[in-house]
């Protein structure tokens, strides 16, 4: 389920040669341990489903996420949840664009 070093570089150098690809690969250097991950795209008003499920994402580990619902949205908005009980949203993210995306 997580994403290589090579797919990650993969991931990056084909998002921009094409604009369908909604594939991101998410990493997590918080320090802490992610529990939860939802992307919504801007034309919904709920967070979907939790996209680790029963996994969690460690410090320093990756996945890849297709974010593509069929909707043609390429913006969407990002909420991490970690152990500790913090919350991080990211807003307006291009997933059409960004290859990568790194919580710090």
């Amino acid at each position: 389920m997580f994403a290589c070093a090579a797919l990650a570089m993969a991931t990056l150098v084909s998002a921009p040669a094409c604009a369908a690809n909604r594939h991101v690969t998410i990493v997590n250097k918080t320090g802490y341990t992610m529990v939860e991950f939802y992307g919504s795209n801007n034309g919904t008003t709920d967070w979907q489903e939790d996209v680790l499920g029963d996994y969690v994402l460690a410090h320093g580990e990756s996945i890849d996420v297709n974010f593509d619902d069929a909707t043609g949205y390429c913006v969407f908005d990002f909420l991490a949840i970690f152990e500790d009980g913090d919350q991080v949203k990211q807003e307006d993210v291009d997933v059409c664009s960004v290859g990568i995306f790194t919580f710090n």
